[in-house]
C-alpha cells in the first residue's frame, strides 16, 4: 500500500469509531510502519511484547525509538511467571517446547489485546514467509477484530530504500549480523544462504511464533 492509502484507511477506522493498536517487534525493518503511523497519527498505542527473553539491545532501542517517534509504547508480558514457564522436567518451556514457550509469551497477551480492541495493525509482509505471502491486507481475527496489514506487499527492499531516505535508526545487532531478532535463545547470526525468518529457531520446524497462525480466524 502507498502511504497515502494507509493514512486513509487509518482515517476511515478512526471515523467509524473502531479501536486500533499495533504491536512491535524494534527490528530495523519494524521501524518503517511504525515512522509511518507516528506520522499518521501517534495516539494509536504500540505494544512491545516483553518475553523476558529479549535481547538487552532490544530494550534499550525500543526506548530509544519511543522517544525519537512520539509513540505511545506499552509493555505488555505474561500472566504465567517464569518460574512457572517449565516442563514436567524442569527445563524452561523454550528449550523443550518453543511453541508453549511462544504461545504463553506473545499469542496468549495478544489474544487479551484482541478483547479490548477492534483493529490490529500488523506490519506482516509477503515476502517474509509463505504463511504470510497468502494473508490479505484486511484479515479477520479471533473476537470480531480486524487484522489490517499495510506492508503486506513491501519488499525488503522497498523497506530498506525507505529507513535510507528517512534516515531511521539501526538496530544495534544489525551491524554484528543479526537481521530477524527475537528472543536471544532462539535467534542466531544470519548465514549468507538462510533466508531471513531461519535465523529463527534454528534447528527446528518452526518459523512462526504463533501471532500470525494462530491469531487469525480459520
Amino acid at each position: 500500500m502507498e502511504i497515502s492509502e494507509i493514512k486513509a484507511k487509518l482515517e476511515s477506522y478512526k471515523a467509524e469509531g473502531k479501536k486500533m493498536f499495533t504491536t512491535s517487534s524494534f527490528q530495523t525493518h519494524s521501524l518503517v510502519m511504525l515512522h509511518i503511523l507516528s506520522r499518521i497519527d501517534n495516539t494509536i498505542p504500540v505494544y512491545f511484547l516483553n518475553t523476558g527473553y529479549h535481547f538487552p539491545e532490544t530494550v534499550s532501542f525500543k526506548d530509544q525509538v519511543a522517544e525519537a517517534f512520539g509513540l505511545n509504547v506499552i509493555e505488555t508480558r505474561s500472566s504465567v511467571p517464569r518460574y512457572m514457564q517449565k516442563d514436567h522436567s524442569g527445563k524452561l518451556l523454550f528449550t523443550s517446547d518453543p511453541d508453549h514457550c511462544c504461545y504463553i509469551n506473545k499469542t496468549a497477551p495478544t489474544e487479551e489485546l484482541l478483547r479490548t480492541y477492534d483493529i490490529w495493525i500488523n506490519g506482516v509482509r509477503g515476502d517474509q514467509s509463505s504463511t504470510r505471502k497468502a494473508m490479505k491486507t484486511e484479515q479477520e481475527a479471533p473476537f470480531d477484530t480486524i487484522r489490517f496489514h499495510p506492508m503486506l506487499d513491501w519488499s525488503m527492499k522497498t523497506i530498506f530504500a525507505y529507513i535510507r531516505e528517512h534516515n531511521l535508526p539501526r538496530h544495534p545487532l544489525d551491524s554484528k549480523g543479526y537481521l530477524s531478532i527475537g528472543c536471544e535463545p532462539c535467534t542466531r547470526k544470519l548465514d549468507p544462504e538462510m533466508q531471513e525468518r531461519e535465523a529463527r529457531w534454528f534447528g527446528l520446524n518452526k518459523v512462526e511464533c504463533g501471532l500470525h497462525t494462530d491469531l487469525v480466524k480459520k
